[in-house]
């Protein structure tokens, strides 16, 4: 669970094949502000805000360098949080995936687009949306 915010970075970013400065930086915006507030995640982000940067550096490492098989493995990945919705808190888990939703549409808008105008390309429009993981709230 602590690694979800980290592939959904990943996933999101490298969908057009490049995993940029920005995107990181953004990630590493949403994980500390999210780590400095009084909700059911704070303690969560506390811990997934630490050393972020480096984490998500190993981590995306750890994949194929081509997003056409990187994403693939991480939509897996990603899926197989749905089998850890019906073992954890209902309230935190629809938090958590309300976060995860937000991440990728702020990862997905803080790159790219005319002279870096904050546009979402094709590829990340499809992803955006985490199909992969269901809504814990629809359980």
């Amino acid at each position: 669970m602590l690694k979800a915010p980290l592939l959904v970075c990943i996933l999101i970013a490298g969908a057009d094949g490049d995993i940029d400065r920005k995107e990181i930086k953004e990630a590493i915006n949403v994980a500390q502000s999210k780590s400095k507030g009084k909700t059911a995640l704070t303690g969560y982000f506390r811990e997934v805000s630490q050393d972020f940067e480096d984490k998500l550096k190993i981590l995306v490492q750890s994949y194929p360098y081509e997003s056409t098989q990187r994403t693939p493995l991480l939509t897996q990945e990603l899926g197989q949080i749905n089998a850890v919705w019906k073992k954890i808190d209902q309230a935190f888990a629809i938090q958590l995936y309300q976060m995860m939703k937000e991440l990728a549409a702020k990862v997905a808008s803080s790159s790219g687009g005319l002279w870096g105008m904050k546009s979402v390309n094709t590829e990340e429009a499809r992803l955006i949306q985490l199909t992969m993981i269901s809504d814990p709230a629809q359980n």
